[in-house]
C-alpha cells in the first residue's frame, strides 16, 4: 500500500509533503527518500511534515526517523492532523493515512494549486475508497476513486466521532 500510495502521489525531488498519521514513521521515510534523496544537494531537497495525534506514536515515529537517518528531512508534529499543519503550508502533496468521513476543508486549503492529495474516505470501520484529490491551477478540485481500501479511522476535529 505504501508503494501504491507513493506512486499515486507522483512525488518528485523538492516536493514539500504533509502526511497525516505518522504511525511508525516508515511511510514518511519512504517519501523523504523520494523528495530528498541521499546524494542530492540539500538545496534541492524537499521535506516531509508528518502530523500524529497520538503522543506515544509521535514519539515512536520520531525515534525511528532519527535512527533511520531521516531527521533532517522529516519533521514529526504531535497535533490534530485533520486540521493539517498550516505553519508550513502550502504543500505540493498531502497524504492521509487514516480514513475520514470526507476531505477535511483545512487540507484542501493547505494544498498548493496543482497539488495532489490522497485520502481514504468512508466509514470508520472496514471499507473506504482511496481518493486522489487534484487541485487545479485555478483552484478547482477534482476527485478520482482509486479503489477500495481499509484504514484506521481519522480522529480529530474533521475525523470520525468514535
Amino acid at each position: 500500500m505504501v508503494a501504491i500510495m507513493n506512486e499515486a502521489l507522483q512525488l518528485e525531488v523538492g516536493h514539500k509533503v504533509l502526511e497525516v498519521g505518522a504511525g511508525s514513521g516508515w511511510h514518511a521515510a519512504t517519501i523523504a527518500e523520494i523528495v530528498a534523496p541521499s546524494g542530492t544537494p540539500r538545496s534541492e531537497w524537499g521535506h516531509v511534515y508528518t502530523v500524529e495525534i497520538i503522543e506515544g506514536l509521535a514519539d515512536f515515529a520520531r525515534r525511528n526517523i532519527m535512527k533511520a537517518g531521516y531527521g533532517d528531512r522529516v519533521t514529526i508534529i504531535c497535533a490534530d492532523g485533520s486540521m493539517g499543519y498550516p505553519e508550513k503550508a502550502p504543500y505540493d502533496r498531502i497524504l492521509v493515512t487514516a480514513a475520514a468521513p470526507d476531505v477535511p476543508k483545512p487540507l484542501i486549503e493547505q494544498l498548493k494549486d496543482g497539488g495532489i492529495m490522497l485520502i481514504p474516505i468512508g466509514s470508520a470501520h472496514l471499507f473506504q475508497s482511496l481518493i486522489r484529490v487534484t487541485k487545479g491551477s485555478d483552484g478547482k478540485i477534482m476527485r478520482e476513486n482509486l479503489g477500495g481500501v481499509a484504514f484506521v479511522p481519522l480522529t480529530g476535529r474533521y475525523g470520525h466521532k468514535i
